[in-house]
């Protein structure tokens, strides 16, 4: 390049750096601790009943007459158009499947306004918790209610359900505080930290599920073969009719493919800002399940060979109008730039103990050590540009921009906790350093201090979710005690041969 054109991109570079020492400035004034105005608020973009910051008041929630007139005329039109009979109120549970209540359609209006109740056990799933696990907030405890809170921004019709429709909700204990284990409300609140910071994340879910045929019994076996025709036609009924459900309940499916097994399906959304990225996935767990049955198919993300299917998420940081991707380069080098590195260099830190959250299960940590002969107690975290094989593949290329996939996540992970974390972990990146060195602006390398390791125990991995004061801090004391107490339940109470019939029957 000649002398002129040096000076142009130097020019350049300095002036894309300005930038970004002013967006860190503002990040490092952002204070971390989150106030009660944030407990209802969303990403930048539309505003409802259920997240409105003017109707909180005492942790209750007051929806206003004009939000409630403006949506429910549009709900009401809806209902009449379709012949709705029922609305499930929905909420995810801590391992990120629906539970649902269903009313009739004529008292949808009184329960947005007051809400469904639901036993608080349905949604926490620790059998009698012991009382130094878990931590009981007030007047509530764990055999009480909650009250689920509908979003009525997410109010579909559902194509795969006979003149039904369904509302994601959000979860209140019965004295008006939102559940501090509720996984969208953890979600949520770190976006709002993001935006706070002067950030928004553009994001979006692979997943990879299986197919299998109705079980049949062999030797007095229950064995579930997989549906081979998929590996080669795209034209089958039952992937048609899952994607275009999905495009009419909000879910904009970018791609769809068959993936390296028979039977084994992979779909792409297309990436949104907020929490509408997790919303699409945690519709796509259950509307997987509802069109293949009636396909006499069997939906799972578990493999048959003891693998769990693999979730990444795709994700890039923007500025907080959705304007300027924070990781491209404004030079044009297919790099990530400083502010990237800083968000990498979060996500490698944390990889430990966010490998508890994204592979939840004994089953889902074998992905990561399935190359390797070895025995071992950990593998290496790693990364690198356009890489299919690195836990954090960078790819550069493309309409969509620079983007980080996480693929740490198996398709059994809660994608609101999945969407949670990683947004926690990149935040503590871009507000320090520690045992990450970021190279020059023209340099590719990042310099740990530490090499970053996944553990491949699951008990292992829950230490290092305990031991991480960050994630501690951002997901919530209370979150992470339940979490941690479930998972050990879970490895004292389940066998191998029980977790996998829990995967096919029920992580859907």
């Amino acid at each position: 390049m000649d002398d002129e054109g040096d000076l142009l991109q130097e020019d350049t570079r300095d002036e894309g750096n300005e930038t970004e020492a002013n967006r860190m400035s503002k990040l490092r004034r952002t204070r971390k601790k989150v106030t009660k105005q944030h407990l209802f608020s969303t990403e930048v973009g539309e505003m409802d009943i259920s997240n409105s910051k003017d109707n909180t008041r005492n942790g209750t929630q007051l929806p206003t007459t004009p939000h409630i007139s403006s949506r429910m005329k549009h709900i009401k039109q809806e209902m009449v158009k379709n012949h709705l009979q029922f609305v499930r109120f929905e909420a995810t549970d801590l391992h990120g499947v629906s539970r649902s209540k269903s009313i009739p359609a004529h008292f949808f209006q009184e329960k947005v306004i007051h809400g469904v109740c639901m036993p608080r056990g349905y949604l926490e799933l620790i059998p009698n918790p012991k009382d130094d696990e878990v931590d009981h907030i007030r007047a509530t405890c764990f055999n009480s209610d909650i009250v689920l809170m509908p979003e009525l921004s997410t109010f579909r019709v559902l194509p795969w359900a006979e003149r039904t429709a369904r509302v994601i909700c959000d979860t209140f204990t019965v004295t008006g505080e939102p559940l501090l284990t509720s996984p969208r409300y953890i979600a949520k609140r770190q976006l709002s930290q993001l935006q706070d910071s002067g950030f928004s994340l553009l994001s979006a879910f692979i997943y990879d599920f299986c197919i299998f045929a109705v079980p049949e019994i062999i030797n007095s076996k229950t064995i579930s073969f997989p549906a081979s025709t998929l590996l080669n036609n795209h034209d089958q009924p039952f992937i048609q009719e899952l994607v275009d459900g999905l495009y009419h309940t909000g879910a904009n499916v970018e791609s769809f493919s068959s993936s390296t097994r028979p039977g084994q399906m992979e779909i792409c959304f297309l990436p949104e800002f907020g929490i509408s990225a997790a919303d699409n996935a945690f519709t796509l767990r259950t509307g997987v399940k509802e069109v293949a049955r009636k396909y006499n198919y069997i939906a799972s993300f578990f493999i048959e060979t003891g693998f769990c299917n693999s979730g990444i998420l795709s994700h890039s940081l923007w500025d907080v109008d959705g304007k300027e991707n924070m990781f491209c380069s404004s030079s044009g080098i297919e790099e990530l730039t400083i502010t990237g590195k800083k968000w990498l260099a979060g996500l490698l830190k944390h990889s430990a103990a966010l490998s508890c959250l994204m592979a939840p299960a004994v089953s889902c940590r074998k992905r990561y050590s399935k190359e390797s002969k070895d025995l071992k107690d950990s593998v290496p975290t790693t990364w690198g540009y356009n890489d299919n094989s690195c836990t954090f593949n960078i790819k550069c290329h493309g309409e969509k921009g620079t983007r980080i996939e996480n693929k740490l996540g198996s398709a059994t992970a809660n994608p609101y906790l999945v969407l949670a974390a990683t947004v926690a972990a990149g935040l503590d990146g871009l507000q320090s350093s520690d045992g990450v060195l970021v190279g020059p602006d023209d340099s590719t390398d990042l310099y740990q201090s530490k090499p970053s390791e996944i553990p491949l125990k699951l008990e292992d991995a829950l230490v290092a979710l305990e031991e991480d004061q960050c994630l501690r801090q951002a997901l919530g004391e209370t979150f992470i005690r339940y979490f941690v107490a479930m998972k050990k339940y879970e490895l004292e109470n389940e066998e191998t041969d029980a977790e996998r019939n829990k995967f096919l029957e029920y992580f859907i």
